[in-house]
């Protein structure tokens, strides 16, 4: 019995330890953690702005962290400009060459210096008690106070975040029950971002069986129990709508614009004006190609007579001078021109002084040898631009490639909302020298570009051009050359290498196509003429856009011309 005892003891001392686990480990699976969160690492900031210190912030917006972060400098919070063109409005520009941040709106341009507080406009220099924007390696933080003057939006700063709601509408609203954790996960071994208090109104995110994704009153996101949920409530948001953008009104034309384009590339042009009027039956606007850009300062050389504006003023037309950026045989850099603000301010002031001197109608934009380096600072000049052309009663119209895809780096969207007239070029599909035989402009290619237009672009203010000319193909062995002919040689020609008649219908294109061989080349023709105009014409109608354009006088027939007459008088 004495040896039986110890034993005994020492099964339940077995026993005892082994229960004692054992309710450990299930003690431990039911209890609630009371890990804490690592803040920092849970708001991804390495240089927290805790109390009232400088350093990176967390960007709540609605109801999400983002991957942008704000940073607070001297007590004051700023967002990098990338994080304010995509959250708070684009329109925000840094000219990185004379450090100036610009800001275009339909009727003014608010201008501050890197660096320094305050800023100017129209009205006069406003002082402000924070460095309104600064540069810090290459990224360029703007003021939240400054940036409200141009966007609706509010924020509240706290430790390692910021809350920001660009958008209000109602939400629900429930009270802690009782003392209580919020925590990272659903799930009782979450960390604990913060103590939750009895009587805390929490906002819900997001509610599942037995967790809910709520917002405390600081903003700090994480999950809490159902059952500590209670007296649920909607509140209804109180939208900020400080700013009021001012309005883009157009300086269009009543009904559709008929654009003929005058080719003029000297003084002595000008008097081919009668000429040109007696041909382009149906236009309503004349596009003399006065003016081309000489240099990357500003300038440019000018054919203007003022003899002719009031001469085509006489016939009814409205004039609209041309600058474009390849007719002086000069190679302009458009990056050194438009990404400074003193150049496209000088080529802006010179452009309405000129237009106002000879009594222009608008002004039609066609720069053509732009690099995509380039194309934010040409879309800041047409705002630039398009400010100083409706305080002057002058329409602004753009010219544009066909754009190959809906993402095209024109930005139709920005020409869109601050120019009268967006025109597509719609021809050169394939172009003079560009080694490929093929049509200058087929029905597909002509209709999508109008499309991809369209899908940024407003209907009323889209205009479509027509090439009053086609080109004959030659290839022989691997060399591919071409000839433009005009509307008016087409017939001739065809009559002189005996292939009058000849051609027959493409459905594909929708133009007649000819294809003959002599000797051991083989030459080509995807006809523009009535047929594939009328088709042309019949779809621009469909799509109800604002007009036609056509490349160019003087090229133009009887027939093809009463085609256009028709088209911009049709309801």
């Amino acid at each position: 019995m004495k040896k039986i005892i110890p034993m005994i003891i020492a099964l339940l001392l077995i026993v005892v330890v082994g229960a004692i686990a054992f309710g450990g480990k299930i003690l431990d699976k039911y209890s609630y953690s009371k890990e804490l969160a690592d803040l920092d690492e849970y708001y991804g900031v390495t240089n927290a702005a805790v109390g009232t210190g400088d350093g990176n912030l967390a960007i709540i917006l609605q109801d999400e962290m983002v991957a942008e972060q704000a940073v607070v400098t001297a007590g004051t919070v700023y967002f990098d400009l990338d994080t304010v063109k995509t959250y708070f409005n684009e329109i925000f520009y840094a000219d990185m060459n004379e450090q100036k941040l610009l800001f275009t709106s339909a009727d003014d341009t608010s201008a501050a210096l890197f660096g320094e507080k305050g800023y100017s406009d129209s009205e006069g220099v406003h002082q402000t008690e924070y460095v309104t924007c600064y540069l810090s390696g290459d990224k360029l933080y703007i003021a939240a106070e400054y940036v409200k003057q141009f966007a609706n939006f509010s924020y509240e700063r706290f430790d390692r975040h910021i809350q920001i709601y660009t958008e209000w509408g109602v939400r629900q609203t429930y009270d802690v029950a009782k003392d209580t954790q919020l925590r990272v996960k659903g799930g009782i071994k979450s960390p604990i971002l913060r103590e939750l208090e009895k009587g805390e109104t929490v906002e819900l995110l997001e509610q599942m069986e037995t967790w809910s994704k709520v917002k405390t009153s600081d903003s700090v996101i994480g999950y809490v129990e159902n059952k500590r949920l209670t007296n649920m409530s909607t509140d209804v948001e109180t939208p900020v709508t400080s700013y009021v953008p001012a309005e883009y009104v157009s300086t269009g034309m009543d009904g559709k614009v008929s654009l003929g384009w005058h080719a003029i590339y000297g003084v002595g042009g000008n008097d081919t004006l009668n000429a040109m009027v007696a041909e382009g039956k149906g236009i309503n606007v004349i596009a003399p190609t006065w003016f081309s850009l000489t240099d990357n300062e500003g300038s440019f050389q000018s054919f203007a007579s003022e003899q002719y504006v009031d001469k085509a003023h006489g016939y009814g037309l409205k004039v609209w001078g041309v600058w474009d950026d390849f007719n002086a045989g000069v190679q302009i850099d458009s990056n050194q021109l438009f990404s400074y603000t003193t150049k496209r301010q000088n080529l802006v002031q010179n452009m309405i002084a000129t237009a106002l001197q000879y009594g222009l109608d608008g002004i039609n934009i066609d720069f053509e040898k732009m690099s995509g380096e380039s194309r934010p600072h040409f879309n800041q000049f047409l705002r630039e631009l398009s400010v100083q052309c409706r305080q002057n009663g002058l329409t602004l119209s753009v010219d544009n490639y066909v754009p190959l895809n809906s993402a095209n780096y024109s930005r139709l969207d920005i020409q869109g909302q601050v120019a009268d007239y967006v025109i597509i070029m719609g021809y050169d599909e394939h172009w003079g020298g560009c080694g490929e035989a093929g049509s200058v402009a087929s029905i597909d290619y002509v209709s999508g570009g109008i499309d991809r237009t369209l899908e940024q672009v407003p209907a009323e203010k889209v205009v479509n051009a027509l090439p009053f000319y086609t080109r004959v193909w030659k290839t022989e062995g691997t060399q591919v050359t071409d000839d433009a002919i005009p509307l008016c040689n087409i017939e001739d020609y065809l009559k002189r290498v005996g292939k009058e008649g000849a051609a027959v219908w493409d459905e594909l294109t929708c133009q007649n196509y000819l294809e003959w061989q002599s000797g051991d080349a083989v030459y080509q023709i995807w006809l523009e003429d009535v047929e594939s105009l009328r088709v042309k014409l019949n779809v621009m109608n469909a799509r109800g856009i604002g007009g036609v354009a056509v490349w160019r006088l003087g090229y133009g027939t009887p027939a093809a011309w009463e085609l256009v007459a028709a088209y911009a008088g049709s309801d």
